[in-house]
């Protein structure tokens, strides 16, 4: 697509925008849903933190074989199967709760969904690919991200206010109708032609597995931020977790504040996705990414000191913002230099190494939240992401135009 106006214009993208726009508003629900039934189940931080813990290790599990799966079979079709059983999943959680709290039910239907969920992510990026040509991919994974969070700033505070009211189960339910909706809007859309898969020879070996992974080290700029995303995950996997608990344990919040904070914190990201075109443009890609990485770390600080609720707000929107302008440029630059038939395992292997950390420290900083306080850990934490952004001066992701350079591919 030549003209960003195009984007408005074509129905194959209106539709997989709005459909994905209402999916992440029921998602949001599920955000503050699950953390709200284990806290009021066990009252205990860090098995909030051991659930996400949990999930995300299933999510890197199935980041293994997501990659190949995406490759392999029809992408359209993979999405809406996703959608379906996840659909499914989350909602058993309402139905078994009706007969009493059911934590162990948790552990089953959250990493089953984390898995589902890889492997949707996974066809999601190269579906993206498949609307927009890769001059437009940037913008179009800013709109999608933008709407998202849009979808983000509401959901949170009705979502908290449907806890408030009806309870946690109330809130997952209408999680997996979104499900539903996202299902119907793939299931409506045509993707572009889908790549050959791999040659015969490779399919079921060693060598079609890791063949996203091989492809991430062998580019500079690829291999740099997959090393550095992946310390920056294990710091910050289990910060809403920890903000949940710092509004509650700390601050005496009720569920529907929480609800308006995580909603405030929303647009953050609905401000990073809209500028992070004009700001890659304008910056380029190192500058951009470094200083987000660098605020977010600032931010992170910043929260583990608010007092008071608009400060915690406050911080949170920031953070969000940096972690969305970082994201969607790292994402958009896979997007850019990977070949079409590799992009769905180059995804899976950098979701996989990037998340294989995460739940080691999900449980690590909610254990330290409990045990030494938020304030001790969000600075920890702010100050570790500031090495990572030093860090990455240092490499060739200070680069401002990687994608031309011959260093990212």
């Amino acid at each position: 697509m030549g003209k960003g106006s195009q984007l408005w214009r074509d129905r194959n993208f209106t539709v997989f925008w709005g459909s994905q726009t209402l999916s992440v508003a029921g998602d949001s629900f599920a955000l503050i849903a699950v953390p709200l039934l284990v806290l009021h189940v066990t009252g205990s931080v860090a098995q909030m933190g051991l659930l996400t813990g949990v999930a995300s290790a299933a999510s890197v599990v199935a980041g293994v074989f997501a990659g190949v799966l995406v490759d392999r079979l029809d992408r359209r079709l993979l999405l809406i199967w996703c959608d379906v059983a996840r659909m499914a999943l989350y909602g058993i959680v309402p139905v078994a709760w009706a007969f009493g709290p059911q934590i162990w039910l948790l552990y089953v239907v959250l990493p089953l969904c984390e898995a589902i969920g890889m492997v949707f992510q996974v066809a999601y990026v190269t579906a993206v690919r498949g609307l927009v040509g890769p001059d437009r991919i940037t913008e179009a994974n800013g709109r999608l991200g933008a709407t998202a969070a849009a979808a983000g700033v509401g959901g949170p505070l009705l979502a908290g206010v449907v806890a408030g009211w009806f309870g946690p189960t109330a809130a997952i339910a209408i999680n997996a109708a979104s499900f539903g909706v996202s299902a119907l809007g793939v299931l409506s859309i045509r993707l572009g032609r889908q790549p050959s898969p791999a040659p015969q020879e490779e399919r079921g070996s060693w060598r079609e597995l890791l063949a996203g992974a091989r492809f991430l080290w062998r580019q500079p700029v690829l291999r740099a931020l997959t090393v550095l995303l992946s310390f920056f995950i294990f710091l910050t996997l289990g910060l809403t977790d920890v903000l949940i608990y710092h509004l509650k344990h700390d601050l005496g919040q009720a569920d529907g504040a929480v609800g308006a904070v995580l909603a405030i914190g929303a647009l953050g990201t609905v401000a990073g996705s809209l500028l992070v075109g004009l700001v890659r443009r304008r910056l380029g890609f190192g500058a951009s990414w470094i200083g987000a990485i660098s605020l977010a770390g600032l931010a992170i600080a910043g929260l583990g000191l608010s007092a008071h609720v608009p400060a915690a707000a406050a911080t949170a929107a920031v953070y969000l913002a940096c972690v969305s302008v970082a994201g969607i440029c790292s994402m958009s630059l896979r997007q850019q230099v990977t070949p079409d038939h590799l992009l769905g395992r180059v995804t899976a292997a950098f979701w996989t190494i990037h998340f294989s950390l995460g739940p080691a420290g999900a449980a690590v900083l909610t254990w330290g939240a409990q045990h030494h306080g938020v304030a001790v850990v969000c600075l920890l934490a702010g100050v570790a992401c500031l090495l990572i952004a030093v860090a990455a001066f240092f490499t060739p992701i200070r680069q401002q135009n990687p994608e031309l350079s011959g260093a990212a591919g």
